[in-house]
């Protein structure tokens, strides 16, 4: 008798596949607690739907990156990988603020919005990663 699973390896070779799977994973888990109370809030569904999308396409970059990483260790491809890890973190955060309407988590001591700390160490890291040189010799 033959198993329905489909290997991993399949999925992480297709990319439209791992977007599907990626895509309905998210939507699986946020759909009760956080899509369908607010299903009938017009401009507030759409502002969900807008960080949803992006939240589903930052886990697919990052889970990306972090094969091509697995696939050729360097430098380069951790920090860009490490980069589209901290903007899920980034969607996570403005996910929270959309649904439960809170505006601004600010670090005390500096006065700054969390927010915009990790996003300044996303760019950091996509410029770390850009601009790394690598040690190979062609």
């Amino acid at each position: 008798m033959q198993s329905s699973r489909v290997p991993m390896n399949s999925i992480a070779d297709s990319k439209p596949k791992l977007l599907g799977l990626i895509s309905a994973i998210v939507i699986g888990i946020l759909i009760v607690p956080v899509i369908l109370p607010h299903m009938y809030h017009a401009n507030m569904i759409y502002h969900i739907l807008l960080h949803l999308a992006s939240l589903i396409i930052s886990i697919f970059l990052g889970a990306v990156s972090l094969i091509a990483y697995k696939r050729n260790p360097s430098g380069r491809l951790l920090f860009m990988a490490l980069g589209f890890i901290s903007l899920v973190i980034i969607e996570c955060i403005y996910l929270i603020f959309a649904v439960t309407n809170i505006e601004d988590i600010i670090i005390p001591v500096i006065r700054i919005e969390l927010p915009h700390v990790i996003l300044f160490a996303m760019l950091t890291l996509f410029g770390i990663g850009v601009f790394k040189v690598s040690n190979k010799k062609s």
